[in-house]
């Protein structure tokens, strides 16, 4: 068996496989009430069937002003959980494990009057200027990021994942560049991320492991390093999370530090802070070829493989990967004349 088909368990998950769908927004919330509808249901289901061993669903915010438009998902109500658990359920009946990536915008909310954020400073001049949260608020932020994750455990996931990453909430208390705030929050950058860590745990099912999806460096000028990333983890990991999902960037416009966009570009990354603490990793980046995620996996560099682009294209992407490598694997028998 290839190493991207063979299974793999952390705390109380088992994945069939190593293959994970990477959370992608689909600004498809019609009613701009950010519950799921028919084309969620289609679009994760779809790659279910396609052979997925860990499906995360998309960006998924703490309360209205915390998306990036209004077209977003939200868990900011229990109303919102009944539309989840119908496509979660759907999911596990094809084999998948789920997460929900549970997130907020901050001051890259682009439909919010005004957007807030650690301070007053806007994203970039095509963005709206943030209102800087006061000390209270933030503090009543970290609740509602443990009140989303209470309704997606009620909605029947398996996991959750942080949005830790790309410029958003809890990024930009995290980074030098956009927290200059003098309270709690600004004296220790990693406290708001610890917080929510802290308080999200306290909800989640003890044998339920929490990934967090990282920036391991950012772009723009001045934007933290690799080492600034691996000691902010090692605070997250000590406050509870058990993987990081390790990405790059989001945080402003690049200065030359971005790396080339070839396929496996943040596999060093995730490589450095699998190495630096000990903990597993997921590794994404244009990684569309299952010889590359086989090799990345066979190397040990990460522990799971996340596909975006390439599962947009292809909903089966993990049976025809595995069909490669293998020459065969299970597909519904529906399909099985396909194959």
């Amino acid at each position: 068996m290839s190493y991207l088909g063979k299974p793999y368990s952390l705390k109380g998950l088992t994945l069939r496989n190593r293959v994970v769908m990477s959370p992608m927004c689909q600004y498809s919330v019609d009613a701009e009430d950010g519950i799921p509808n028919e084309w969620h249901y289609v679009h994760y289901t779809s790659r279910a069937i396609g052979g997925a061993g860990l499906i995360i669903i998309e960006m998924t915010d703490v309360e209205p002003d915390g998306r990036i438009t209004n077209r977003d998902l939200g868990l900011w109500s229990d109303d919102h959980i009944p539309a989840f658990r119908r496509i979660i359920d759907q999911l596990h009946k094809y084999g998948a494990k789920v997460a929900i990536q549970v997130a907020h915008a901050g001051r890259k909310a682009q439909d919010a009057n005004p957007p807030v954020g650690p301070g007053d400073v806007p994203f970039d001049d095509t963005y709206k200027t943030p209102r800087a949260l006061s000390t209270e608020e933030a503090w009543q932020l970290v609740g509602k990021f443990a009140d989303a994750t209470r309704r997606a455990v009620a909605a029947g996931v398996d996991t959750i994942e942080l949005h830790g990453a790309h410029g958003y909430l809890i990024h930009q208390f995290q980074s030098p560049n956009s927290n200059k705030r003098t309270d709690e929050f600004g004296q220790d950058l990693s406290k708001f991320g610890v917080e929510v860590i802290k308080a999200v745990k306290a909800v989640m099912p003890a044998d339920m492991p929490l990934i967090m999806r990282v920036s391991a460096i950012e772009y723009a000028e001045g934007g933290y390093d690799i080492d600034y990333a691996i000691d902010l983890c090692r605070k997250y990991r000590d406050a509870g999370v058990d993987m990081f999902d390790v990405s790059s960037g989001g945080d402003g416009v690049s200065a030359g530090r971005k790396p080339g966009n070839i396929p496996g570009y943040h596999v060093p990354l995730a490589v450095a802070i699998k190495k630096a603490l000990d903990v597993p990793v997921i590794t994404v980046g244009l990684i569309d070829d299952e010889k590359l995620a086989e090799s990345i996996l066979g190397s040990g560099n990460a522990d799971l493989v996340a596909i975006g682009r390439g599962m947009l294209r292809n909903p089966y992407w993990a049976v025809d990967a595995l069909r490669k490598l293998d020459g065969k694997t299970e597909v519904v028998p529906q399909y099985e004349r396909g194959y």
